[in-house]
């Protein structure tokens, strides 16, 4: 079995606490690492926009990284999400074990 992280940004600490919790409690990933407000620049409609989003890391099985990418995209406020996922390609084979264990 393999494993994931899949980072995802949110418009606010609320919005990432809500998709984080639900997450986690649909059993869809293991843990959600909320990392706090950044600054986010990009392309956007033509012109180069700036906003605070926040920014957050869910720990999840390889085989349900379409099952959260859906998930997110239905619980998040924006039209187009940043949401990827990234193979973990090594760690420590005892916590990886756990995110195995607590994802369904």
């Amino acid at each position: 079995m393999s494993q994931n992280i899949v980072y995802v940004t949110a418009a606010t600490i609320d919005e990432a606490r809500t998709i984080a919790k639900t997450i986690v409690t649909e059993r869809l990933a293991a843990c959600a690492n909320i990392l706090g407000a950044m600054e986010s620049v990009y392309w956007w409609d033509g012109a180069v926009q700036s906003e605070s989003e926040v920014s957050m890391i869910l720990k999840t099985k390889a085989e349900l990284v379409d099952r959260v990418i859906a998930r997110v995209k239905a619980l998040h406020s924006y039209d187009c999400p940043c949401v990827i996922a990234m193979p973990i390609v090594a760690g420590h084979q005892k916590f990886l074990n756990w995110i195995d264990k607590e994802t369904v």
